[in-house]
């Protein structure tokens, strides 16, 4: 975990004054392309992080496995925390660059849609007396949800919508030039770093905490025993 936390802050410490001081602007966006740094990462953490909970959900059901279902319950509030900064960030970049802040239009209603199943997911699994009851719903909820991955992915492709197409991750050469790639690529690579640092993190921290309360439970129990 220390290697992780400080690799994750050496490379956003490179990283976000590269992009936001040292690169230079769109020559159609001007400086509002600097949104892009913080907005791009995030879409894709929100979408790679949500394949990540589908396995792990997978993973529990099938194997039944207590490690997958600390690190759905523990995935899902920093998943439900980067897509609402992809919806904030997108909001911000489309009001210059469409003259709106909202469109109900494929890729934005679907990246909701998948908001909303963060949200579902981290409520769902919390919502019972039972941690394992708790955890087999979420797990169902979140095998239905990865249905809408696809149709986050290829919105741009199969449906008329304001948001451009992809950039990046297309056929052929990148869409972007590599003065403004470049750090796109090290921001993502920060963000991604602070990801599993935060998620990992959280799931240590939820062993640690199940631990000391079925050690708190045995002592309980070795004392009723005792006192009878």
């Amino acid at each position: 975990m220390p290697w992780l936390w400080g690799l994750s802050a050496l490379v956003l410490a490179v990283g976000i004054p590269w992009a936001l001081v040292a690169s230079p602007p769109d020559w159609q966006q001007g400086e509002t392309v600097r949104i892009m740094y913080v907005h791009v990462p995030m879409a894709w953490l929100a979408m790679a992080g949500y394949a990540s909970l589908a396995v792990a959900s997978a993973t529990a059901l099938i194997w039944r496995h207590p490690l997958a279902d600390l690190f759905a319950r523990e995935l899902s509030p920093v998943g439900a925390a980067v897509t609402a900064l992809c919806l904030a960030t997108g909001s911000l970049w489309g009001r210059p660059m469409w003259g709106t802040w909202w469109v109900w239009d494929a890729r934005l209603t679907s990246v909701l849609v998948l908001f909303f199943l963060w949200v579902g997911h981290a409520a769902l699994v919390r919502a019972f007396d039972e941690d394992e009851r708790g955890a087999r719903a979420g797990a169902i909820l979140a095998l239905i949800g990865a249905v809408n991955l696809p149709v986050v992915k290829f919105s741009v492709d199969f449906f008329n919508t304001l948001h451009q197409p992809a950039s990046v991750a297309r056929l052929g050469a990148p869409g972007l030039h590599v003065d403004l790639l470049y750090p796109l690529l090290a921001c993502a690579l920060g963000f991604t770093l602070l990801f599993a640092s935060l998620v990992l993190g959280r799931t240590r921290a939820a062993v640690m905490e199940k631990r000391i309360r079925q050690l708190q439970l045995a002592q309980a129990r070795r004392r009723d025993s005792e006192a009878a």
